[in-house]
């Protein structure tokens, strides 16, 4: 009973022992990794979902079919649909730039945020998984900002 007993603590303290050195592995993940995908992925789908709204690399021509969705299946309300069109079409396209680029960082997270917030509250609210998942993005590069892999990370230590 002895053995058992001492063969039990070392597969606990073996596991126990596994689990802290997995954990500091974890921990030496460096931040601006972190950031960067928090600010790239994210962007990616607005960045995408811009360019579905869009004729060309004309960010002013939108198709017929973006004021239709507009109109039809979104109705964000307190605006017109072409008004809401072209602020859309036009904030899928600044944003996600400056996320990856890593300029005025923050403030774009924001402003995806709050986009990302009325998508939730008006447009679609059963997406919460999804829409959750950009949020805790958005979330973590506002308040902890883009990371050293960043223009606003060149900028601050330019006139720190």
């Amino acid at each position: 009973m002895a053995a058992s007993s001492r063969a039990h603590s070392r597969a606990i303290a073996g596991f126990a022992s596994f689990v802290r050195r997995t954990i500091r592995g974890m921990e030496a993940i460096p931040y601006w990794f972190i950031a960067l995908a928090a600010r790239v992925f994210p962007a990616a789908v607005f960045w995408y979902s811009g360019r579905t709204k869009v004729e060309g690399w004309q960010i002013w021509q939108l198709k017929d079919s973006a004021i239709a969705l507009f109109e039809d299946e979104y109705r964000v309300p307190l605006l017109d649909p072409v008004i809401a069109a072209h602020l859309a079409a036009l904030a899928e396209h600044l944003f996600p730039i400056l996320l990856v680029l890593g300029l005025a960082t923050r403030y774009a997270a924001l402003a995806l945020l709050f986009m990302t917030a009325v998508i939730e509250i008006f447009v679609y609210p059963g997406a919460w998984p999804t829409h959750g998942v950009w949020a805790a993005c958005f979330l973590l590069v506002v308040a902890r900002g883009p990371g050293i892999i960043s223009l606003d990370h060149l900028i601050a230590r330019r006139y720190a």
